[in-house]
């Protein structure tokens, strides 16, 4: 079989003895198997192919003029903030915590912080969860392992069990064993019937946890905290304080159901809006929960001054609890440390943001949002050291993983 392959002149490395395009018989070349990185085609292929090889032949270069914009400056600003939305995310105690020391040193930095503006700011941070809930997501956690899908929906029952059970009865016994005043007693049983923070999706990739098991359980405990969180704080705060039940319900469709849904309605319909303001959300998100836990802690700073540390006990004491029972009890029921770890950090994160504002709405005491205030920052540093912990110390069933 003959052919041939012919080389056009303007081409620059090719040698003068085939400058008139003359025809090159394949004796006279050498066939060797390509190498395609990914990274460098266009139109990545899975099949492999032979290219002509000529030892006498230059390699042909291309390049990109400077003189026009291409796409990887586009791409490259996209990727800076990407990287510097995750900086800030990862930083979220810090930020929490600057807000809180602002808001004690220098109340009147807050206030212009009005409840509708809480209210505005905490419905954005639900709307940035609600377009997390994607269809991968769900795909992802229905092709985990075999030995952790024949357990899903186990884990799923647990984690939720455990985040309606253990944190508000730890706040309730906590409230009991400190005996603290009324006010503190219903904002920190305020905090442990609200459901996982946002937050802790990104405490759980940073501890190598199961990430997709961690979105599902943030996203079904905060919509069933439109039930959950109103009738636990009726039933366990109701003896301390005037709880208005119907009115927290409502607040919370309005605050937490409404914006997750239109998330998941903007990530099913409007998928370039949702690619070009995702990156923006969790900067803006850490934001908001620092100028809510600011704000509450600029409402009573004299009162918080006076007992703070009564405070700070009771919330590192109930959050410590959520961390501890939640990893103990899924480790005795057999879950897989990945699981465990992630189960851990949902019960022990909570939505601190959503106690502030309904408590800001709903009881008569501006002291009740103390307690979810210093509890927004005692979890997230919690979670944090946890995560450090947990990161490097890889269970050996996630060795292989993605997350290595």
């Amino acid at each position: 079989m003959q052919s041939s392959i012919a080389f056009s002149p303007c081409l620059n490395g090719i040698i003068n003895r085939y400058h008139n395009s003359k025809p090159i018989s394949l004796n006279q070349l050498a066939l060797r198997p390509t190498l395609q990185p990914k990274s460098l085609l266009l139109f990545p292929s899975t099949s492999r192919s032979d290219r002509i090889y000529d030892s006498k032949v230059c390699p042909l270069r291309c390049g990109i003029s400077s003189n026009g914009f291409s796409g990887d400056e586009r791409r490259s600003v996209r990727k800076w903030i990407e990287v510097g939305s995750e900086a800030i995310s990862t930083a979220f105690p810090l930020w929490v915590t600057i807000g809180c020391v602002l808001g004690l040193v220098r109340p009147s930095s807050f206030n212009w912080v009005t409840p509708k503006v809480c209210t505005v700011g905490l419905s954005v941070i639900m709307l940035g969860m609600g377009m997390t809930l994607t269809l991968d997501d769900l795909r992802s956690a229905f092709c985990m392992p075999k030995q952790v899908l024949s357990g899903f929906f186990l884990q799923y029952s647990v984690g939720f069990f455990l985040q309606y059970s253990v944190m508000p009865i730890s706040a309730f016994l906590v409230s009991k064993l400190l005996n603290l005043p009324s006010h503190y007693a219903a904002g920190l049983i305020l905090v442990g019937c609200c459901p996982g923070g946002t937050a802790s999706n990104i405490v759980t990739y940073l501890a190598r946890g199961n990430v997709a098991l961690s979105v599902i359980m943030t996203a079904a405990s905060t919509l069933s905290a439109v039930i959950m969180t109103p009738f636990l704080t009726a039933k366990l705060a109701g003896k301390y304080v005037a709880v208005d039940a119907t009115g927290l319900l409502m607040s919370t469709l309005q605050v937490v159901l409404l914006p997750v849904l239109a998330g998941a309605f903007l990530v099913q319909y409007f998928q370039p809006f949702v690619k070009f303001i995702s990156p923006l959300m969790p900067p803006m998100a850490v934001a908001t929960a620092a100028m809510l836990s600011g704000n509450a802690i600029a409402q009573s700073s004299s009162s918080v001054l006076m007992s703070s540390g009564q405070v700070i006990l009771a919330s590192c004491l109930l959050h410590a609890s959520g961390f501890f029972f939640g990893y103990i009890l899924a480790r005795m029921l057999g879950l897989d440390l990945s699981s465990s770890r992630t189960i851990s950090i949902e019960v022990g994160m909570q939505n601190a943001a959503l106690g502030v504002v309904l408590a800001t709405k709903h009881f008569g005491d501006p002291l009740t949002t103390v307690p979810c205030a210093v509890s927004s920052v005692c979890h997230s540093i919690f979670g944090s050291i946890l995560a450090g912990i947990w990161r490097f110390s890889v269970p050996s069933e996630i060795k292989d993983s993605e997350y290595i």
